[in-house]
Order: C-alpha cells, then sequence, then structure tokens
C-alpha cells in the first residue's frame, strides 16, 4: 500500500459514517477518550491513501494545526523550526521545549533537545499533537508534545517502490515492505528506506539524508502486544546560513559567505532501538513498558575567523577570537549515547467510575564533546574548513527518574475531572579534559527539580459539544547545547548558572461536533518564570540566558468537515500574544517590558479543500497566512508577513495486486519572495533564512501484493 500524508486534522464524524468503525481514543493523554470528549487542545492527523507531496519534511504533513509554527529553513544542518504557543520558539537549530515521540519511544533527549529528522514518513500512520496544559504531563520540556506513529504490517506481504523528484534537483528514492502476522506468536512487519537529496534552493545549501525504519509488532495469545522499532539516519548537508535583510532582498539565494571560505557543514548520523509492551492483567488493569537505547554523532563546521584583524589590515589582533586560549574553536564534535525506560500500571474501577495511572520514567545521557580549530596554517596562513586542533574536550553526563500519578473520575453523568501529577528532576554533570594554560578546569554539577500537578475538568452539556477549563505546571530545564557557551566570551565551561524555567498554564475551551462539522476553539494562558532565551550568537556561540518574566496568551480556532462525498474542507486561525513581562538586558541593550518575544508570529492562519477519495483522481489547493516575526529583542527587524498557496493533483489505480498513486504539486503557486524562518538575535544582523521561490515535485509509486 502506498503511504503518504494528508494536511486534514482528524474528526470523529469523518469515521462515524461507518458505524462499524470503532471510536478513535486519544493516546497522547492517557484518558481513554475520544477527541471529541477529550478536555485538551489535541489533534489527529492521518496518512491518507494518496501521496501528494515528496515525503521527507514534517512541514509536509503538520500544516493547520492552530497555535503550531513549523518552519521549514531550506536548511537541512539545521532541522526545521518547531514551537507550540510560543515554547521552541529561541532554537537556533533543531527542536527545544517540546517533546517528540515515534512509536512510544523519546525523539527528544534527556536534557530536551530534540529533532524531526528520524520520523519517517513513507511508513507513517498517523501523528497526535498536543498544546496546552495536558502537556506537562510529559514532564520536562513539554511546551507541547508530537506524536508520530509507524504503520503495522497487515494482510498480504506487499512492496512499495517510489520515486519523486523536483526543483533544486530534489529526488527521493524509497521502498517499503510490509506484511501481516502468518501465524499465531508471529510478528506483522514494516521495513522502510529512503534516500533523499537535493542540490538546495540556495547556493551551498546541498543534502542528502539516508533513513531507514523497522518495526515488528506481536499480538499475542495471551493479549499482550510487543512494538520492536528499530531507526538509522544519516545526513550530510551544507549550511548557506542567514542573511542579512540587505543580503535577502539582493538575492535569496545567496550563501552567507559568498567565496565559501569555510564550507559550513554538518554530518549527522543516528542509530536507535526500542521495545514497548502492553499487557491486559484482567479486564481492569493493564500493564505497559517502554526501553530504548541510541547514539547520536555530529560533526559541525562553523563560519568562524581564525582571529579579528587589525583595521584596513590582514594582520592579527592578538588573543581575539580562536586566537583567544578559552575559545572553544570552530569545530563541534560530538558522540552521544541515551538511553531509558517508561513502566506504568493503569487501572480502571478501582474507585468507581475512576481510572488511574501510575508510573516511572527513567532516561540518561552520555556525551563525549569536542571542539576543534575549523582550520589548519599552511604558509602561515589559515585554510578553513578543516578540522585543526582540540580547544575542547570533556565528558557530559545526565539522568532523570521522574515518577507520575494520573487519574479521571466520573462524578456525574456529564461532569469529568482528570488530574496528574509528576515529579520532573534533571541532573547535569560535567568532567572537563581539557586544562591547557588559562583554560582552567571548568567541572560542575548541578541539578533542577519541580513538583508538576495538573487538573482539566470537563463539562458534556450535551452529546455534540463540550466544555472544559485546564491548568497545570510547566517546567524547563536547558539542554546541553543551551548550557554550552557563557554570555561572557572570555568565560569557559557550561553555563551552570542557567536556571530552568517553570510556567503556569491555563486553557478553557469548547469542542462540538455537529452537522456542520467538528470545530474546536480555545483560549490559553502561560506565565513564566526565568524563561530560558536567547542571549545573542556570536562567533558560533550561541547563548542563552533567564528573563524574570514573560507571558503568552491567545485565541485557536480549527474546523474541519466532509462537504460532499469524498470533498473535504479544513481551517484554522490562531492569535497568539507573546511578550516579555519585566524588564532585562540583553545583548540588544536594556528590553522594556511588554515588547514581544522574538521568533513567534502573533497571526497564522490555514485553510484547504480536497476531493479525496480512495481511488482515482485527486486534488487539493491549500493557502497559509504568517504573520511578521521579530527577530531580535529589541524588536528593530522583522520578517515580513506572507500568504502562500499550493495546489496538488494525482491519480491512484488499483487493479487486483497492483495499486499505482502518481501525483505532482507546486508549493509557494504565486512565487513570493518570503522568509521561511529566522535566527533570533543573529549578532551579525543575519537574521533571514529564505524560503523557496515557486516549486513543484511529481512522483510515482507502485505496490504489489503477493
Amino acid at each position: 500500500m502506498t503511504v503518504c500524508v494528508c494536511r486534514s486534522l482528524y474528526a470523529e464524524d469523518d469515521v462515524a459514517i461507518q458505524a462499524d468503525l470503532p471510536i478513535i481514543k486519544v493516546e497522547a493523554t492517557h484518558t481513554d477518550t475520544s477527541y471529541a470528549k477529550t478536555p485538551a487542545s489535541v489533534f489527529r492527523v492521518n496518512a491518507p491513501k494518496q501521496q501528494d507531496n515528496i515525503g521527507v519534511n514534517l512541514t509536509e504533513v503538520l500544516k493547520g494545526i492552530p497555535s503550531l509554527q513549523l518552519n521549514n529553513r531550506e536548511n537541512y544542518a539545521q532541522d526545521l523550526q518547531l514551537s507550540m504557543r510560543g515554547f521552541g520558539a529561541r532554537s537556533t537549530f533543531g527542536v527545544r521545549g517540546i517533546r517528540l515521540y515515534v512509536d512510544g519511544i523519546p525523539a527528544t533527549m534527556p536534557d530536551g533537545q530534540g529533532q524531526t529528522s528520524n520520523i519517517d514518513l513513507k511508513s507513517l500512520d498517523h501523528l497526535e499533537v498536543l498544546t496546552g496544559p495536558f502537556s506537562s504531563l510529559y514532564g520536562n520540556s513539554s511546551g507541547g508534545a508530537i506524536l508520530a506513529t509507524t504503520k503495522e504490517g497487515q494482510g498480504r506481504d506487499s512492496v512499495t517502490m517510489g520515486y519523486s523528484g523536483g526543483s533544486d534537483q530534489r529526488s527521493n528514492s524509497s521502498i517499503v515492505l510490509q506484511g501481516g502476522a502468518h501465524a499465531e506468536n508471529e510478528p506483522a512487519y514494516v521495513i522502510s528506506s529512503s534516500y533523499f537529496d537535493t542540490n538546495g534552493y540556495r547556493e551551498h545549501s546541498a543534502a542528502d539524508k539516508v533513513l531507514n525504519n523497522a518495526k515488528l509488532t506481536w499480538n499475542l495469545s495471551d493479549g499482550s502486544k510487543i512494538n520492536w522499532v528499530t531507526n538509522y539516519v544519516k545526513i550530510h548537508a551544507q549550511d548557506p546560513q542567514g542573511l542579512s535583510y540587505q543580503q535577502w532582498q539582493q538575492n535569496p539565494k545567496q550563501v552567507n559567505d559568498a567565496q565559501n571560505i569555510y564550507n559550513v557543514r554538518k554530518d549527522i548520523q543516528q542509530t536507535q532501538t526500542g521495545i514497548t509492551w502492553s499487557k491486559p492483567i484482567n479486564d481492569h488493569n493493564e500493564l505497559y513498558a517502554m526501553a530504548y537505547v541510541g547514539n547520536r554523532q555530529v560533526t559541525q563546521y562553523q563560519s568562524i575567523p581564525r582571529c579579528a584583524f587589525k583595521k584596513n589590515t590582514d594582520i592579527c589582533i592578538p588573543d581575539t577570537i580562536q586566537l583567544n586560549e578559552n575559545h572553544a574553536g570552530g569545530v563541534i564534535d560530538f558522540d552521544r549515547n541515551y538511553y531509558g525506560a517508561d513502566f506504568r500500571w493503569t487501572s480502571k474501577e478501582l474507585l468507581p467510575n475512576t481510572s488511574i495511572s501510575a508510573g516511572v520514567a527513567l532516561d540518561s545521557m552520555d556525551e563525549d564533546r569536542k571542539g576543534y580549530e575549523n582550520y589548519i596554517l599552511v604558509n602561515s596562513s589559515p585554510v578553513y574548513g578543516q578540522k585543526g586542533s582540540l580547544r575542547r574536550n570533556e565528558d557530559n553526563t545526565l539522568w532523570n527518574i521522574d515518577p507520575y500519578l494520573q487519574a479521571s473520575w466520573q462524578f456525574l453523568p456529564t461532569w469529568r475531572l482528570d488530574t496528574g501529577v509528576r515529579y520532573s528532576n534533571v541532573h547535569y554533570k560535567s568532567d572537563d579534559h581539557y586544562i591547557v594554560g588559562q583554560n582552567g578546569n571548568d567541572s560542575g554539577k548541578t541539578e533542577y527539580a519541580k513538583t508538576l500537578p495538573s487538573a482539566a475538568l470537563s463539562w458534556q452539556i450535551v452529546p455534540e459539544l463540550l466544555a472544559y477549563v485546564s491548568y497545570a505546571k510547566g517546567f524547563e530545564t536547558p539542554t546541553f547545547t543551551e548550557m554550552a557557551y557563557q554570555p561572557d566570551p572570555d568565560k569557559t565551561g557550561f553555563n551552570f548558572a542557567l536556571k530552568p524555567s517553570s510556567s503556569d498554564n491555563y486553557e478553557m475551551g469548547l469542542k462540538s461536533k455537529n452537522p456542520w462539522g467538528y470545530f474546536t476553539l480555545a483560549a490559553f494562558q502561560s506565565k513564566t518564570k526565568n524563561d530560558i532565551v536567547s542571549y545573542a550568537t556570536v562567533n558560533g556561540r550561541a547563548t542563552y540566558q533567564n528573563v524574570d518574566k514573560t507571558q503568552r496568551q491567545g485565541l485557536e480556532f480549527s474546523w474541519n468537515k466532509n462537504l460532499w462525498k469524498d470533498l473535504k474542507a479544513q481551517a484554522s486561525y490562531s492569535y497568539l500574544d507573546a511578550t516579555f513581562d519585566s524588564d532585562f538586558s540583553s545583548a540588544s541593550g536594556t528590553v522594556k517590558k511588554g515588547t514581544y518575544i522574538p521568533g513567534i508570529a502573533k497571526n497564522q492562519a490555514f485553510a484547504r479543500l480536497a476531493w479525496q477519495p480512495q481511488t482515482g483522481m485527486f486534488a487539493g489547493i491549500e493557502a497559509h497566512y504568517m504573520d511578521k516575526i521579530y527577530v531580535n529583542d529589541a524588536n528593530s527587524d522583522a520578517a515580513p508577513s506572507y500568504t502562500v498557496t499550493a495546489i496538488d493533483v494525482g491519480y491512484k489505480w488499483k487493479m487486483q495486486d497492483w495499486a499505482i498513486n502518481t501525483y505532482a504539486r507546486v508549493d509557494n503557486l504565486f512565487d513570493r519572495n518570503y522568509v521561511g524562518s529566522v535566527i533570533v538575535n543573529d549578532g551579525n544582523g543575519r537574521y533571514f533564512e529564505p524560503a523557496e521561490g515557486r516549486n513543484w515535485s511529481a512522483g510515482l509509486s507502485i505496490t504489489k501484493q503477493f
């Protein structure tokens, strides 16, 4: 079967047409309720039967989720830029402040740093997106959560081979093998492999990516279920870096370093495997366990000069930039091992009309981090883009043990109380092995801990309408990356002075499933203390600081509906007012209370209309509006607002044991020149990462059953 992605949010009335289909339950909240009856902002995106995109980036899937800001940097060295209700917007690369899971296994490191590159869209079944207070159930760095689930093998054995290509010499070749269990206690399987490469929209932005994913599923005779998932991803990507506003206007395709002296690039390799097990003990009790282990290796070459020069000369100023003994060099190189487990017991009717879950999550990570000069000397002149002398060497470790408890009580026929509490604690330690000259011993350790209560009260006003209010305490520790450098360039070692942030999160909402469609409406407010924000990015050092108070508040709306037969409509809108709630000092100077937090759009809107039959011709049109985004704390510059449109068309045949899927797509139909994402507080004013102009892709996949 051809696997693809769909940008329509899940609504129960999509399946209610067929009475024999079971109501799908929410997985993210562990409440055993349907989407329309869950007192939280949670959305499901299913993988439909037709492929309508190239199948590489999560931006192809997660469109139209209210208050989810997902930006494609057109830069595979830095991953996507992802934030929810403003949490995670500070990230200069990767994902922070949001928990990511794939088949129940964390794609977020124990320190809170995550990445989307290991999510295999070719074998995707569905995604769940959880925003708001309920996400605090996941502990540290849970300003929101995204849970991806890949397909389980079913039915006859089959093979799907696909190829997609497009602008900028993009190509994606894939093969998916799958099959159901042939005998009791034998596994069903899905094995997926793909290779993607591109020359890149911008100069010096070529990339290639290998992604393999395998999933074995056992449904055992005693009622227990086992999933074993193994994932491997390898990426080599050039990095064109950000541009100034003037550079972007002159030529958005240009690389920041016009002569490409530094050959900025990144190599990533990650392997992980994990297993989940669930077993019903009886009609009222169930056990769940998850364990995983992984390894991630990254080597990144940055555009950091050897030294600063005397004015109008090529003479180095002593003790500047990498000539400073305290500088960590222009090459980041780390090897990270991580592992963990989660154990949970769930009981129904232990108390009348009550379900209870109790568990404990354990995670650990050890990192061998090194820094090197990004040059070698040839005839006393630096040749950049080469790994030079060692400038940093340390072993970093982190671990946490988080017990948690969750309960749901249906205390009246139409009233329900959902509560939870989690004790989140994170322990950091760094052993410094680079003690040379003025660079002393920077070893140290610290620990953070917080009790995270949550509660949601819901009222089923009528069968078609649910109202709810909720509250939760949030908690976010700095990641290894955010602690890696101190704001003072003359200081070395980890920034152990960086504090964790804590937040009070409130939400009230309405959900309605009626003949006019599936509607959600939510208002929210988050007040954060010691918020972790960007301080500056200068000479390859991205540094962070705490701000006493910040505030995020807003409104979200979504609607989707089967209009007629296979004609589906989707629309969403979000308003987000994110501001600093106290004065503070940053690299931009004094920032006043009420200034907007950079990296966050105040308004977003999305609409899509699609004809999506099971077979035959399909087509869709969509539009996305993004408000302007401030790029620094001073709000002195911003990426302008934009609206982009995309269309797709295709055809799917099914003939006995064969299925063929073809598609063609055009993104940015009207060729808008806009900024796809921003680099917050870049010290050189190179804030802007241009998005691609009008671009196309087309593909073909063939499935054969045996």
